[in-house]
């Protein structure tokens, strides 16, 4: 079991931590939840368990599905660990129905059904507000070498297919979600981050009642059992 080690990184929702095997990093799941580019800040109890757990579950259910992952390890409720990457500069959004910024940008009403999956690439920068990028933007600004924006591309729909189909066994309506990628040091590219109420849209599919982190973007309240009933349903094993 590798142990922690020093502190390399603090982002919005997680901590990463060195370890003394340089291929490895330990990632620490918090509370706090952020939304509106850090405009809004909370705490959701219990969230940093639930991603965490959640993220580890499905990263295991994509790697049997022939996606590489940077899952090693779940150390604990919040801590993972994870193969070390260097995180592409792209924020790969897969959307099946018009939903948050891309119903507001385009007047669509939210919740129409798409005639495909589209995925968007954004560039990876706060100060920046995380602006939307085309391929050409993506090749000329140097973000990601044109065939490794390929390959997320392919591997993003991949997890879509595979994350929709999973999810509507349990009742789960995938909307839309946010994936990160990253590369190893020789050269793999991985899924990284994480795949949770935080980076994905859930509704319920009878009800079309949000399960996500739209919960605590628009003070809709209950969003921890949110998140709760989101693990239950993941957790659960489908008997067909």
């Amino acid at each position: 079991m590798v142990s922690k080690g020093e502190l390399l990184y603090e982002g919005k929702a997680k901590k990463v931590f060195a370890t003394e095997n340089p291929a490895y990093r330990i990632v620490e799941y918090k509370d706090d939840a952020t939304a509106f580019n850090g405009l809004k800040k909370g705490t959701i109890a219990g969230k940093g368990v639930v991603n965490n757990r959640m993220s580890n579950l499905l990263f295991q259910m994509l790697e049997q599905q022939g996606i590489p992952t940077h899952f090693v390890e779940e150390l604990s409720g919040r801590e993972t660990v994870v193969k070390g990457v260097t995180i592409v500069p792209l924020e790969v959004v897969v959307r099946n129905l018009a939903a948050g910024s891309m119903a507001k940008r385009l007047g669509l009403e939210e919740g129409l059904e798409l005639s495909r999956p589209i995925v968007e690439f954004y560039y990876k920068d706060d100060e920046l507000g995380d602006p939307l990028v085309t391929d050409d933007h993506v090749e000329v600004c140097h973000l990601a070498a044109p065939a490794v924006r390929d390959e997320i591309r392919s591997m993003a729909l991949k997890v879509n297919q595979y994350l929709g189909q999973f999810m509507a066994e349990r009742g789960i309506l995938l909307v839309d979600f946010k994936l990160e990628f990253g590369i190893t040091d020789d050269g793999q590219l991985l899924l990284a981050d994480e795949i949770s109420p935080d980076t994905c849209r859930f509704w319920d599919m009878k009800t079309r009642e949000k399960l996500d982190k739209d919960r605590f973007r628009r003070d809709l309240g209950a969003v921890e059992e949110a998140y709760a009933e989101m693990m239950r349903r993941v957790s659960e094993v489908h008997n067909g």
